[in-house]
């Protein structure tokens, strides 16, 4: 599966928005990725973890982690389909008071090697706190993964990165915003926006 393929699974869902965005990161961008309405779909979630863990185990070899381990809420069908195609069992992390941690019973068994599975990747921050929970645990976080990075290759979350698609598209600081942008209100869609 190519990145024409990945982005065309993200056109038909119509899940390609194009506006005035306001990120997690707190970053304004002018088109928004909405995974959700791509992994709604469970043959579209399937076709794209199924290319993605092929893509691990190619790189990494054949049974190369013992859990995916998922921020969410965005991350939770990737880390779940994810896991699935690799074998193993899918966990998640949670906000509680702006952190990340581990609950419901989940646990990660000490030295366990530990897939970080995220939807879109944008700055890396949420992937390196789910990082760092994992390794608050005891795991060891081998690698990380996602359908969509949106910086290209660019971030550094410490570990390597295993994305489906690189897809670049700008992000600006409320400072930088271009005229055309300001124009527009900004939404903020997401797990921790509206909508």
């Amino acid at each position: 599966m190519n990145r024409d393929d990945v982005l065309q699974h993200y056109r038909d869902s119509g899940a390609l928005l194009e506006g005035h965005f306001l990120l997690t990161s707190g970053l304004h961008s002018p088109v928004y990725m909405q995974s959700a309405k791509v992994l709604m779909h469970p043959q579209r979630a399937e076709a794209l973890c199924k290319a993605l863990a092929a893509k691990i185990t190619a790189a990494l070899g054949p049974n190369p982690v013992d859990i995916v381990c998922s921020p969410a809420m965005g991350g939770v069908v990737v880390g779940y389909e994810l896991a699935r195609q690799l074998g193993v069992p899918a966990i998640f992390t949670e906000r509680v008071d702006g952190k990340f941690v581990l609950r419901r019973g989940f646990e990660i068994a000490p030295g366990a090697r530990v897939l970080m599975a995220e939807d879109v990747v944008t700055t890396g921050k949420s992937s390196v706190e789910c990082i760092e929970c994992i390794a608050a645990h005891g795991g060891r976080t081998v690698a990380a993964s996602c359908i969509v990075d949106r910086s290209d290759g660019a971030v550094d979350l410490g570990v390597p990165l295993f994305a489906l698609c690189g897809f670049k598209v700008p992000a600006y600081r409320t400072d930088e915003l271009p005229p055309e942008m300001q124009k527009l209100p900004a939404v903020k869609p997401g797990s921790r926006g509206l909508a």
